[in-house]
């Protein structure tokens, strides 16, 4: 089974629309989504009814923090610059779209495969796995081999030796990775709508559950027209313009 991993779609209608296509290419069987739907772009129904087609057609979804904030009971958990998009995106969806996000899970699993949008130690608390240190903690958190995760919008791979010994790769576009059986992995295939590593091309990842072979890619997509979706979108001037940049950029 081919699995797509698509994390961190932030309301970005052109570059899903983009890396679907390509995912299609790949001869994908399985869809994983892996949190925040929405916020920061410019077309959150949108993509809530594309993920929601897709969990109807078997695809599995976990729940992000942008998507957890959308209740009343969260949103004051966010950084103060989050909350004029969250409520700008909160006013954009209906009730029946925002009750879908609310009620996503926080983790949910596959197989030898276990999914979290930020980390499977605590997975209702947000912690970024920003390094080693932090994967590891995920990784003995749990007996699944393989374990995916969003949240941090850069690709990034771990792993974890039988004697507790960690490492990490630095993933490159298009490159198929065998994952040793000898080890435990940690991959987070980056952000589909808004990356952060300074390549604007969204990202995702696939992974051949039965060879154990992970492959990042990067796609192109229009950025200029994410970019004025956002601007015209009604969100306050100052937040946009540093959104639509940073599709831009990738930073």
């Amino acid at each position: 089974m081919k699995l797509a991993l698509l994390s961190d779609l932030h309301a970005n209608r052109q570059a899903t629309e983009a890396v679907w296509e390509h995912a299609q290419e790949q001869g994908i069987n399985q869809v994983i989504l892996l949190g925040d739907y929405v916020d920061y772009g410019g077309d959150p129904a949108w993509v809530v009814d594309f993920c929601r087609d897709l969990v109807r057609q078997g695809a599995i979804a976990v729940r992000g923090n942008h998507d957890d904030a959308l209740s009343p009971e969260t949103t004051s958990r966010m950084s103060d610059h989050v909350l004029p998009t969250l409520q700008w995106t909160e006013s954009q969806l209906s009730p029946d779209q925002l009750a879908w996000l609310r009620d996503l899970p926080l983790t949910a699993e596959l197989g030898d495969c276990l999914f979290a949008h930020a980390n499977v130690h605590d997975p209702a608390h947000w912690e970024y796995l920003h390094g080693r240190m932090e994967a590891s903690r995920s990784l003995f958190a749990t007996h699944h081999r393989y374990v995916f995760c969003g949240h941090v919008h850069e690709p990034c791979l771990y792993h974890l030796s039988p004697t507790g010994k960690s490492g990490e790769f630095s993933p490159v576009d298009a490159t198929p990775m065998p994952l040793s059986p000898a080890r435990r992995w940690l991959a987070i295939p980056g952000s589909l709508g808004q990356p952060r590593d300074g390549n604007p091309a969204a990202c995702y990842a696939t992974f051949d559950t039965e060879q154990a072979i992970l492959t990042y890619f990067r796609v192109p997509y229009d950025q200029e027209m994410a970019a004025h979706r956002v601007l015209t979108s009604g969100m306050p001037a100052p937040v946009a313009q540093a959104l639509a940049e940073r599709l831009i950029h990738g930073r």
